[in-house]
């Protein structure tokens, strides 16, 4: 077994661990058995990928952190300004790998299944700590290795031992800090709500770090848009506020000679910044592991039903108290079952993020005022392209054995609940999507382009309903295990084929906008079809 490795490495360490009044043997033991359990566990960088997989997927995982560390190369060629590379350079590595201490070691930070058997034991909490703590740093060193060998490799030849050397030892820094102040954040957390409010807090991390694998390369190409090779440092006192500057600090104090008090004052927070935060960390830790029982307790809080606007949109677009029911179930899967957003809401997030990435992309050519006299308006149809892969993932539920309620229930017509689930999926994720970009899009275009935005919002519905008809199998929504979401090749013709229906929606209004007020009609015929739609299908 390939973990068995590292713990021979250890092996040579033991009369260290001994010295320390550490049980090395138990500790090993404990450690084994951690990173056997770990083999079962997908990294979230690898969850579209439900499949089952023999070996450990994180180490299988590793050489995306290596196409990832290739991101750092060419930052390295700006010149000799070292404070401004090195900040970029940090803070590329601590995004990506904070997301990732985030959304695959909070796992690993916060496991509490081992407590019930271990306290229970004579094994005393140094050992315990110590293998919690290598646990921790066996993953995470295997993934800043992975990250930074190339980079590391390229600034070796390129700029010298020196820069290296500081190099290596910043990272590690960083890993200090980053751990540091993960686990101090879910001290925060766990100390004043209770375990649930964290999961969602990771939940949403590991969102990010899915929509950042998709969107995180468009970042980094348009930083060398806005890049002044001529870059001159100004400091202002905000910046001891940012740790990527910070860790530029010491490359520019050494390499440069640059000896002002500002650089000094950097470097010493870049040396200071992990170290305090780590000893923070032991220091709070008995309370850390005191508040971790929180999660392995559910949250009894009930508040009182309040009345909020979602009421009124239910009862505004449901015609019956039934619907209005599985309207409102469907709306609570969709924002709480944690399963379900890890799949649908980084999609949800790249219909956001893409059009506003092709809109600003003519300002290259073009001015403000320029795009706001043209037909850009039409990339708000990239938010539609979502509507077929949720409408798709409704089938799933990780709860999907508490379908019998469906047969359970006496429903009087079996149409009303997919209905219900396609109008909560529609208000719930599409509508504050395209509020967001209509409020962006209007201050570029002003509102002359109202009715084009109408028009886009009923061609998503039409969408909606295009998009039912093609995946629904007569099932229950919910009713299908996540985990065969995607075997098989998933549906990916069909979604390919709904793309293309965006398209021709998007080249129809395109050529409408080329005929005076033909907006107003083409916008009524949109909406007659998707009300006659509607009726044929939710009969």
């Amino acid at each position: 077994m390939r973990d068995i490795r590292i713990l021979k490495v250890l092996d040579t360490f033991q009369s260290v661990f001994r010295k320390l009044n550490i049980d090395y043997t138990v500790m090993r033991k404990i450690l084994e058995l951690k990173l056997t359990m770990d083999q079962r566990r997908v990294p979230t960088i690898l969850s579209q990928n439900t499949k089952k997989k023999e070996g450990n997927q994180f180490l299988k995982s590793l050489w995306i952190y290596v196409l990832y560390g290739l991101t750092l190369v060419p930052f390295v060629f700006l010149g000799d300004n070292y404070l401004f590379q090195i900040s970029i350079i940090t803070g590329i590595s601590m995004f990506i790998l904070s997301t990732s201490m985030i959304s695959d070691f909070s796992s690993v930070l916060l496991d509490v299944r081992d407590k019930v058997i271990l306290n229970t034991k004579p094994v005393n909490n140094r050992t315990i700590n110590a293998a919690k703590f290598l646990h921790i740093a066996i993953y995470l060193t295997l993934l800043t290795g992975a990250f930074i060998a190339i980079p590391a490799i390229v600034f070796l030849f390129t700029k010298g031992f020196i820069y290296f050397l500081l190099f290596l030892i910043e990272i590690i820094l960083i890993d200090l800090l980053i751990l540091a102040f993960t686990a101090l954040i879910y001290m925060v957390v766990l100390r004043f709500f209770d375990g649930e409010k964290l999961k969602d807090i990771i939940n949403y991390a590991q969102i990010l770090l899915a929509v950042a694998v998709v969107i995180g390369y468009q970042i980094i190409i348009r930083l060398f848009d806005f890049v002044d090779f001529e870059y001159v440092y100004d400091f202002s006192w905000w910046h001891v506020l940012l740790p990527p500057v910070w860790f530029g600090a010491p490359f520019e104090l050494v390499l440069n000679q640059n000896y002002s008090s500002e650089i000094i004052l950097l470097s010493l927070f870049a040396l200071l910044g992990p170290i305090v935060s780590i000893f923070l960390y032991y220091v709070l830790m008995p309370s850390f592991e005191r508040n971790l029982q929180k999660l392995m307790e559910e949250s009894s809080t009930k508040s009182k039903k309040k009345w909020t606007l979602n009421d009124l949109i239910e009862k505004f677009i449901c015609s019956s108290r039934e619907e209005r029911i599985f309207y409102r179930f469907s709306s609570i899967m969709i924002s709480r079952e944690r399963d379900f957003k890890l799949k649908v809401y980084p999609s949800v997030g790249m219909s956001l993020v893409f059009p506003i990435i092709f809109l600003f992309n003519n300002l290259s050519s073009q001015t403000l005022e320029e795009l706001g006299q043209g037909r850009s308006f039409l990339t708000i149809y990239f938010s539609n392209i979502i509507v077929g892969t949720v409408v798709y993932m409704l089938q799933f539920s990780a709860k999907y054995k508490g379908a019998w309620i469906f047969q359970t229930t006496p429903i009087q017509k079996h149409a009303i609940v997919y209905s219900a689930t396609l109008k909560a999926v529609f208000v719930k994720l599409y509508l504050p999507i395209v509020l967001v970009l209509a409020v962006l899009y209007i201050w570029v275009f002003s509102f002359r382009i109202l009715p084009d935005l109408a028009v886009v919002v009923v061609s998503a519905l039409l969408q909606l309903l295009i998009s039912y008809k093609m995946f629904n199998n007569g099932k229950y929504p919910f009713t299908e295990p996540i985990e065969t979401a995607q075997q098989g090749g998933g549906p990916a013709g069909k979604i390919f084929v709904l793309m293309l229906i965006v398209g021709v929606f998007t080249i129809l209004h395109l050529i409408v906008t080329f005929l005076p007020f033909a907006i107003y009609g083409y916008l009524v015929v949109l909406i007659v079809l998707t009300a006659i739609f509607w009726k044929m299908i939710f009969k």
